[in-house]
């Protein structure tokens, strides 16, 4: 090696080692690093130890469960008011945002001890319904795809399910009708709500706009991104598809297809994202509903949904349909009309309503509602979702303060 090089690779050694040095800390902070680290890996064994007992407790109520009547695996009210407490009594520094995350996984990880969860949604993986079911239950649950809307009711009611997701109505396109005809038509009842802040993204296999040729995505997000679609893809084909999950699919497999979904979709179906929420209106959310077969006990902050027919020849029929709720003080949340199948012009009316079928005031309004009706049902009484969950789960920060 000449002398100049053989200076160079001195001089770069050099440099090379001296921010080492320079950065290696004070014996005093050294020490007190390991102290802090050796303190951090006890207090973790103590969390564990923590996790453990936690365990046990969940074991025992399952062994008493076992020796009576045996309740419900999910109560929704009590995980959510059990976060919800949580997060108001945090003194931090531990952010509160981080609450539902962790304890999400940790209600999910004991609730397995009882029963291995069963929930069924729409799929394949990646599909919005699919992050709404993660965002609900968990990790350490049995998360069961199937490829139309109908098969989630279908499964939850035979039992195959312990429970199902279903999308009910979106804030853009509004309600997703087969969900209210299924509810209708099948002996499922409404457990508890999930409303999933929507971001949609465009993806394909290049990430290039330029590439795309044809644009495939489920009904719903074409519709929620027409005019991004209009102004930066005029002219380009749209394709219906039956999820999400299944035009991230067709992308995968045609580098000229872009799809519609989101962040989640593009990662399992290894797409590169093209453009990132593309969504026309901010503060997209869509509604879902997790059914089951059992009809949840009042948590203090419950919905009752309830579908009624009229005949077509009573005069004033929604009038006297509504009026038992306003004399008895219950306040109505939605009121929407269905086409009633095999009877031109006639109508079911769906009446959505704050509190539980078993509180006094919303008994004696079902009752005296459902003697004007030609017939009805209750569709399920449920907590409430007190609060929008993000793409990535957990309460939004303006919640938290």
């Amino acid at each position: 090696m000449s002398p100049a090089k053989k200076s160079a690779a001195s001089s770069s050694v050099a440099s090379t080692d001296e921010p080492a040095t320079s950065q290696r800390p004070a014996p005093e902070i050294a020490e007190e690093l390991a102290q802090l680290r050796g303190g951090i890996d006890a207090i973790d064994g103590e969390i564990l130890d923590r996790l453990n007992r936690r365990a046990a407790c969940v074991q025992r109520v399952g062994q008493l469960k076992e020796g009576g009547r045996k309740g419900p695996i999910y109560i929704a009210a009590r995980e959510r008011d059990l976060v919800r407490a949580l997060v108001d009594s945090n003194p931090g520094p531990f952010p509160s945002a981080g609450i539902p995350h962790v304890f999400r996984e940790i209600i999910s990880a004991t609730r397995s001890l009882e029963e291995r969860v069963r929930v069924a949604f729409l799929g394949p993986d990646g599909t919005f319904s699919h992050q709404a079911a993660s965002r609900q239950f968990g990790a350490q649950v049995d998360l069961v795809p199937v490829t139309n809307m109908r098969d989630v009711f279908t499964l939850t009611e035979r039992g195959d399910a312990h429970y199902g997701v279903v999308p009910v109505e979106n804030t853009i396109e509004g309600p997703i009708t087969v969900t209210f005809d299924a509810l209708v038509e099948t002996e499922v009842t409404i457990c508890s709500e999930i409303k999933l802040e929507i971001s949609e993204h465009l993806m394909s296999r290049t990430g290039r706009l330029e590439d795309v040729q044809k644009v495939a995505s489920h009904p719903q997000p074409l519709a929620q991104c027409r005019g991004w679609l209009e102004t930066n893809l005029q002219g380009i084909e749209m394709m219906e598809t039956t999820s999400t999950a299944a035009a991230a699919q067709l992308a995968h497999a045609d580098e000229k297809v872009a799809s519609i979904g989101s962040s989640v979709t593009a990662e399992v179906y290894d797409l590169l994202t093209i453009a990132s929420s593309i969504e026309d209106h901010r503060g997209n959310t869509t509604r879902f509903l997790v059914i089951g077969r059992e009809t949840p006990a009042p948590s203090g902050r419950d919905l009752t949904s309830a579908v009624f027919t009229v005949r077509r020849d009573q005069s004033g029929a929604l009038h006297d349909l509504l009026g038992p709720f306003a004399r008895n003080g219950v306040n109505l949340t939605a009121v929407q009309s269905r086409p009633m199948k095999g009877k031109p012009w006639e109508y079911i009316f769906i009446v959505d309503m704050e509190g539980h079928q078993e509180d006094a005031a919303v008994a004696r309004a079902l009752e005296e509602a459902g003697e004007v009706a030609a017939s009805h049902k209750v569709l399920g009484s449920f907590p409430r979702a007190l609060e929008v969950v993000s793409g990535m789960g957990g309460f939004p920060p303006e919640q938290l303060g």
